[in-house]
C-alpha cells in the first residue's frame, strides 16, 4: 500500500526508541548489565547493531550517521545553554573545586595525547610492515574513547570526503571500544579502591533503583525541570526546544557562510567543528539573554533532559551504525590500537590519581569515565565510589569542562594537521608527546602531583 507522506526517518527514529526501551527493560532484569552499570542505551545500540548488519532492521547507514551527528550537536547546544543557571557559589567555595576540576582537565588533556601518540606510532608501525593505513586513522583513538562517539562519527564524516573510506564506521568502533573500557575495567578498578578503604565515605550499597535503571512507584523523585512559560501561550518544553532551534540555526549559517573563506578542503573540516559552534552560540544567545533579563527563560532541568536525550539517542545510533564488515577488514589495527590505549590509559590515570592530596578515588573514578567513554561515564564511576555526590569530584567534573575549552580545540586541530596542511605523522606524533610532557610539567609546577597515596 502506498503511504500518503514519506515515513522513513520517523520510522528510523521509532527504531531508534524500540532499542532503547529493549535496552531499559534488559538493564532492568539482568544482573549483568546491573553488575558493570552498562547504560540501557549502549545495550540496545548493540542488539541494533546485531539485527542492523543481520538485515532484520534494512536502515541506511548514512541514515543513522545522519541522526546521530545532529543529536551529538543537540547535546552541546543544551549543554550551552544550561551553563551558567544557578550557579550561587561563593568565591570562597568555587577555590575548593579549582584544585580537583583543574587537575582532571590537565589529566585528560594528558590521556588525549597519550592516546594520539600510540594511534599514530601505530600508523607508522603498520607502514613500516606494509599496511598502508590513512594518516589520521590512529587518532580515531583519543577520538573515540575521550572525546565520545559523536566526535569520532563527526570528524570521520569529514575525513571520508577527504579519501578516508569508511572513517565513520572506524571512528565509532574505537568509541565503542572505550565503553568497554570504562565499564568493564572501571567498575572492577572503583570497586578494587573501595575494597582497600580508599573511599572517602564508608562503602554503601548502591541503591537498587540505580542498578535496575527504574525507579519504583513509590519513591519521591526529583523534578525535571520548571515551567517557565505559560501554557496557554507555549508549552515550556517546546520553548527551551526551539532555543536549542535557534542556536542551531545560527551555528549552521555561521559555518555555511564563513567556509567561503577557505578552499574546499578546508571548509568541509568546519563542519566537524559544528558541535564547537553550536556551544558558543548557545554562551552568546544565553548571555543576550542575560543582558536583556530574560535569561531565567532558560531552565536548567529542561535543558539537562534535552542533553540526556540527545545522547541517549546519539549512542544508540552511532553503536547501530557500525559496519561489521569493515571492522573486520581493520581489525588488527583496530585492536591492537584500543587495546594499547586502553592498558596505558588504565595505568596513567591511576599513576596520576595516586599522587594527588585528597579525593584520590572519587577523582581518578570520574576522569576515567571521561578519559575512556564520556563524562557521563566518569559520574556512573563517581556514583560508586560516592553514592551520595558527599565529595566535591561531581561538581569538579563540570569545572573541567570549562578549562578543556582552551587545550581541546588546540588538540583537535592538531589531530587533522595530517590532511590539512600534509604533516608527517611522526610530526604529529612527536607534538602531541611535547604537549604530553608540557601537561605534565604544569601538573608539577601547580602541585597536583605529588607522592603516592596509595
Amino acid at each position: 500500500m502506498q503511504t500518503p507522506f514519506p515515513f522513513e526517518s520517523m520510522l528510523l527514529f521509532g527504531s531508534l526508541a524500540i532499542m532503547l526501551l529493549v535496552g531499559v527493560a534488559l538493564r532492568a532484569k539482568i544482573r549483568f548489565f546491573q553488575k558493570f552499570l552498562i547504560p540501557s542505551c549502549l545495550i540496545g545500540g548493540i542488539l541494533g547493531l546485531v539485527l542492523v548488519n543481520a538485515g532484520v532492521f534494512d536502515f541506511s547507514v548514512k541514515d543513522l550517521e545522519m541522526l546521530a551527528y545532529h543529536f551529538f550537536n543537540i547535546s552541546f547546544i543544551s549543554v550551552g545553554l544550561t551553563s551558567g543557571n544557578n550557579q550561587n557559589k561563593t568565591s570562597a567555595t568555587k577555590k575548593v573545586y579549582l584544585k580537583g576540576s583543574l587537575w582532571m582537565a590537565l589529566t585528560q588533556t594528558t590521556c588525549f595525547s597519550l592516546q594520539a601518540v600510540i594511534g599514530g606510532l601505530f600508523v607508522i608501525l603498520f607502514g613500516l610492515f606494509g599496511l598502508e593505513l590513512f594518516p589520521t586513522f590512529g587518532y580515531f583513538a583519543p577520538l573515540g574513547f575521550e572525546e565520545g562517539p559523536g566526535q569520532a562519527l563527526s570528524f570521520g564524516k569529514v575525513w571520508e570526503g577527504l579519501g578516508f573510506e569508511n572513517a565513520a564506521t572506524i571512528g565509532l568502533t574505537f568509541a565503542a571500544l572505550g565503553y568497554f573500557f570504562a565499564f568493564f575495567v572501571g567498575v572492577p578498578l572503583v570497586n578494587w579502591g573501595i575494597r582497600k578503604g580508599l573511599a572517602t565515605h564508608d562503602k554503601q550499597d548502591l541503591p537498587q533503583d540505580f542498578l535496575t535503571g527504574i525507579i519504583p512507584k513509590d519513591k519521591t523523585t526529583e523534578s525535571a525541570g520548571a515551567l517557565r512559560l505559560h501554557s496557554a501561550n507555549i508549552d515550556s518544553l517546546a520553548f527551551q526546544a526551539a532555543l536549542v532551534g535557534l542556536v542551531y540555526v545560527l551555528t549552521y549559517m555561521f559555518i555555511k557562510n564563513f567556509g567561503r573563506l577557505f578552499p574546499a578542503d578546508v571548509s568541509s573540516m568546519l563542519w566537524g567543528f559544528f558541535f564547537f559552534g553550536g556551544l558558543s552560540f548557545a554562551f552568546i544567545v544565553r548571555k543576550l539573554m542575560e543582558k536583556f533579563g530574560i535569561d531565567y527563560l532558560i531552565d536548567p532541568g529542561v535543558q539537562r533532559r534535552i542533553t540526556g536525550w540527545s545522547i541517549d539517542f546519539l549512542i544508540v545510533s552511532t553503536v547501530m551504525a557500525i559496519q561489521l564488515k569493515i571492522v573486520l577488514e581493520f581489525i588488527i589495527p583496530i585492536s591492537l590500537i584500543s587495546l594499547t590505549c586502553g592498558i596505558l590509559t588504565t595505568f596513567a590515570v591511576v599513576f596520576l590519581g595516586k599522587r594527588l592530596g585528597s579525593y584520590n578515588l572519587e577523582r581518578t573514578a570520574a576522569i576515567y569515565g571521561a578519559v575512556t567513554g564520556t563524562v557521563s561515564c566518569g559520574l556512573l564511576l563517581l556514583r560508586i565510589a560516592d553514592p551520595d555526590f558527599k565529595t566535591p569530584a561531581a561538581i569538579e567534573v563540570a569545572i573541567m569542562s570549562v578549562f578543556m575549552l582552551l587545550p581541546l580545540p588546540l588538540l583537535l586541530i592538531l589531530v587533522n594537521s595530517t590532511v590539512w596542511w600534509n604533516w608527517s605523522v611522526s610530526l604529529t606524533v612527536l607534538l602531541f608527546f611535547c604537549a604530553m610532557l608540557l601537561t605534565l610539567l604544569t601538573m608539577k609546577i601547580l602541585k597536583l602531583w605529588g607522592s603516592p597515596k596509595f
